[in-house]
């Protein structure tokens, strides 16, 4: 399947985080916890060299569980602190703010032992589109929330927000697009809706998805829809799935673009169960 992406204004994002990083104590970077791989842009560790970096695996409810331990242990290994987060409700706010503060912690000893007037802590959130940073930041920052105004250094027009009184959070957008050459992080992204339906062949998409689900977790398709028999090819599968929901058109007709948008929004919604696309052994196997 050909899923175009354009990149677009990637470069001028990515000299706007070079030029403000040196004011950042702390970096969190975003990902989907069902694509952990696919969702991670590598310009990104690139760009934050050595800064205290915290990985946030959004939409966990929605990850498989044992899978999710796999990622956070392997994450620990590498000495990375990762907090399971659901940017909806904001589960996972209290191990963020303490991740935060722990990780600046070096930085503030400092500013002590320079007599320095200690400030709050400056925060910077990237990550590629759409995998929840809106609503990250909304559930950060809250209602109490208070622009800071300019700091030096910022360009202009750019602004701290005060999300709590000893974290200030760098208004940017701190997004970054992916560059991918391997068509499983496209299909992964777009099957995660990080990729805009409008753009895409959905009912490929979803053979796709049908294609990995029975490869990955073939039971939550069967418990789900209703299925007899998973030993067919997935253009049948698809077709079954159609015929239990009533996606037939007049004459009998098969409406394959409605069964598309029934399983991916299941999918994307958590109702054909808690699922993760990738696991640590993936980057062994990657060209990574």
């Amino acid at each position: 399947m050909n899923i175009n992406w354009y990149p677009g204004h990637m470069k001028k994002t990515k000299e706007l985080i070079k030029n403000n990083l040196k004011l950042v104590d702390v970096v969190i970077e975003l990902y989907d916890a069902r694509i952990p791989i696919s969702s991670k842009n590598p310009e990104i560790d690139k760009i934050i060299s050595n800064k205290p970096k915290i990985v946030v695996l959004n939409k966990y409810d929605l990850s498989d569980p044992k899978i999710l331990k796999k990622w956070l242990d392997y994450y620990s290994k590498l000495g990375i602190n990762a907090i399971p987060f659901n940017a909806l409700n904001g589960e996972g706010m209290n191990n963020l703010l303490n991740a935060i503060k722990n990780a600046a912690k070096d930085k503030i000893e400092i500013l002590k032992k320079k007599g320095r007037k200690l400030r709050p802590i400056r925060v910077m959130i990237v990550g590629i589109p759409n995998v929840g940073k809106s609503s990250l930041i909304n559930k950060l920052v809250g209602k109490k929330s208070a622009k800071t105004g300019n700091k030096p250094g910022v360009t202009r027009g750019k602004q701290w927000i005060r999300i709590r009184k000893d974290i200030e959070l760098f208004d940017t957008p701190g997004i970054l697009w992916p560059k991918f050459d391997d068509e499983k992080v496209g299909l992964n992204l777009a099957f995660t809706g990080s990729i805009r339906d409008e753009i895409l062949d959905i009912d490929e998409l979803c053979l796709e998805l049908i294609k990995t689900l029975l490869e990955k977790y073939p039971n939550n398709l069967k418990e789900r829809y209703n299925l007899d028999n998973l030993n067919k090819e997935a253009l049948e599968i698809m077709e079954d799935i159609g015929r239990n929901r009533g996606c037939i058109s007049a004459g009998g007709i098969i409406d394959y673009t409605r069964i598309a948008n029934i399983v991916l929004d299941d999918f994307r919604k958590g109702k054909l169960g808690k699922i993760t696309l990738e696991t640590p052994e993936d980057i062994n196997n990657s060209a990574e």
